[in-house]
């Protein structure tokens, strides 16, 4: 069973959300939250896989939620889904930069909604690889801008990685797949993988999208452009 968190301060989108989720086979929903505040404090307590998380909230946002949620919770921490309204938005780039493993727009269809939960609880750090990227090149030169300076930190040096490692975080940062890594360089997708987790542990990154984020915030790859 997915065990699932569901937060959006609207309470008619939250609770068709939760409506549909737990109609699913293999869902369970553990919890509601209104605000970010609540989602923190629930996320403590039931110990969710995924966490659905609006992002614009009164109080405290869905990007300091994503945080301290991902900062305080024991290991494996949660998957969280980012929730909006619009695909090109600075506060999913800020929350994706925090941690955030994808987004998923509110209007996306009941086959969308549960195929991208399904997909983060199993493990896949980033949803719409495509998407996300083309939300990184809009937003890259504005680095933290969208998160309103909460995480205004330099992007992790690179100098760490070996070459391979470079290689796979750069096609990674294209949209590529697992997948057609693996036939680009010749090599397996658990080799693929285990670049991609050496490469996450020597950064410290906690989801395929933040390796999205930190290369386009580092210069290895350059919005509409190749790698370097």
């Amino acid at each position: 069973m997915t065990r699932v968190l569901v937060v959006d301060d609207q309470f008619l989108i939250r609770a068709g959300l939760v409506g549909l989720l737990r109609a699913a086979p293999g869902i369970e929903v553990v919890g509601e939250a209104g605000d970010g505040a609540e989602a923190v404090a629930l996320a403590a307590t039931t110990r969710p896989d995924v966490v659905l998380m609006d992002i614009r909230m009164p109080g405290m946002s869905g990007i300091v939620a994503t945080e301290k949620i991902l900062a305080e919770a024991p290991e494996p921490p949660p998957r969280v889904l980012v929730l909006t309204t619009f695909d090109l938005d600075e506060y999913v780039y800020g929350a994706l930069r925090a941690g955030a493993s994808g987004f998923l727009l509110k209007d996306s269809g009941p086959e969308r909604l549960l195929a991208a939960v399904a997909a983060v609880g199993g493990g896949d750090a980033l949803f719409a690889p495509s998407v996300t990227c083309r939300l990184v090149e809009a937003f890259a030169r504005q680095a933290g801008a969208g998160a309103g300076g909460d995480c205004a930190e330099p992007p992790p040096d690179l100098r760490a990685l070996t070459l391979r490692e470079v290689e796979v975080l750069k096609l990674i940062a294209t949209g590529l797949s697992n997948a057609d890594i693996a036939d680009r360089l010749y090599i397996s997708e658990a080799t693929v993988k285990t670049h991609l987790n050496r490469t996450m542990s020597k950064l410290d990154l906690d989801s395929r999208a933040q390796a999205v984020v930190v290369a386009y915030e580092t210069g290895l790859v350059t919005p509409g452009g190749g790698g370097r």
